[in-house]
């Protein structure tokens, strides 16, 4: 696992984004890395040290003249026993300071004395991120190979202030610290890949919508898991309830016609995941206004056209791509079903699923499929979801690896 004894030094800068940095922690070592924390003095204004200290479970490092830390010059030790420096919330005052090799903290003296990879989320007033001094700072620190996450647009801690500056959320600046750590190759390095996710919402009036239980968790778990192996991942999601998965274009439709419209747009690409729950049907027309109910005449008659077909329209595709994936969630007859699907579909293999009430995957976070393709069925055991999607992904990339760039 990327995380795995892996030791994170964690830089919290004074902002009210710093009560995030007490989740930041806490996902961080449910991964199993190692976290030390420094606060800066304007950071103890917002959490404590002692909140701070419980989360990491180790000594929380406040003073740059502390005299039991310094005894062994600790400000170097502590920049180079880390494997990783992740500043979050990075304040103006902290990217100014490491971009003009200013050290007059514990905070800026660790940083500009490290030899190790820094990711910085930045968090500050729309106002302060968009300043020609601040975008001076963050070109250099890029140009010096620091890594960037965030910020976010958004409403901000100001009353009636929103823009770009919110802090990147937890799980995101877990994800970019991933994406630093892990130096396995990259097998799909320049490949383009689109992948499908979550449910469709059909339309019947301005309030109501046909729509079915899909999450979107094993569909965006399968674009993070493809972009970790290097593709360039186009992501077209329906309506959910989960965050995008950080560092990948993500393309937000509704309705099951919006969706082919975005995945005909992205063409051509290497490879096509289509795990998205497409509504089969929509009502031929959708009313205008709110359909009201009147009592004695019973409920409306919705007259049902059918959808188009995602999967069968790109496995048919001039443009097709070289690999095209399907999904089958079913609640019977799952290989049955998923093998006249592969046939009529035009697609490579499909990744059946069972999502009866005693299978329970969709909207879970484990998963039990099936590979069905032409030369047989591959069942794998139970997994959660993201090892469902680094397993497919590293069966996709085996796939790719005899087509050429």
């Amino acid at each position: 696992m990327t995380f795995s004894g892996k030791r994170i030094l964690l830089i919290i800068g004074g902002g009210i984004a710093a009560y995030k940095s007490l989740d930041l922690i806490r996902r961080l070592r449910e991964r199993g890395a190692l976290v030390r924390c420094v606060m800066t003095g304007a950071a103890q204004q917002f959490v404590t040290p002692l909140a701070v200290g419980a989360l990491s479970a180790d000594h929380v490092f406040t003073d740059l003249f502390d005299r039991q830390d310094e005894q062994d010059v600790g400000h170097i030790r502590l920049s180079r026993e880390a494997d990783m420096i992740v500043v979050a919330p990075a304040t103006a005052d902290l990217m100014a300071k490491l971009a003009n090799g200013l050290a007059n903290d514990l905070a800026s003296a660790v940083l500009l004395a490290t030899d190790k990879p820094v990711v910085m989320a930045p968090a500050m007033n729309p106002k302060m991120w968009t300043h020609p001094a601040t975008r001076r700072n963050h070109a250099t620190l890029e140009k010096d190979g620091v890594a960037f996450v965030g910020p976010n647009k958004g409403e901000m801690a100001e009353s009636g202030e929103a823009g770009e500056g919110r802090m990147a959320e937890p799980l995101e600046i877990v994800a970019a610290i991933e994406a630093r750590l892990d130096t396995r190759p990259k097998p799909l390095a320049g490949r383009r890949i689109i992948v499908t996710s979550g449910p469709t919402h059909e339309p019947i009036d301005p309030v109501r919508y046909i729509a079915n239980r899909s999450s979107g968790k094993q569909g965006h778990a399968i674009a993070a898991a493809l972009a970790r192996l290097g593709a360039d991942v186009r992501l077209v999601s329906g309506p959910v309830g989960i965050p995008d998965p950080a560092g990948i274009d993500t393309i937000h439709v509704e309705s099951a016609r919006e969706m082919r419209d975005a995945v005909e747009g992205l063409l051509p690409a290497d490879a096509a995941v289509f795990v998205a729950a497409v509504a089969d049907w929509r009502t031929a027309n959708s009313a205008d206004e709110k359909i009201k109910k009147v009592p004695g005449d019973g409920p409306p008659t919705l007259q049902m056209v059918e959808n188009p077909d995602i999967l069968a329209t790109i496995g048919h595709h001039r443009n097709r791509p070289y690999l095209v994936v399907g999904f089958a969630a079913e609640t019977q007859n799952i290989v049955a079903n998923a093998e006249t699907k592969l046939k009529k579909k035009g697609v490579d293999f499909i990744v059946a699923n069972d999502v009866s009430a005693a299978g329970g995957a969709m909207g879970g976070d484990r998963n039990r499929v099936k590979i069905v393709s032409r030369t047989g069925v591959e069942a794998w055991p139970d997994m959660s979801k993201d090892e469902v999607a680094a397993r497919l992904a590293d069966v996709i990339a085996e796939r790719l690896k005899t087509v050429a760039v």
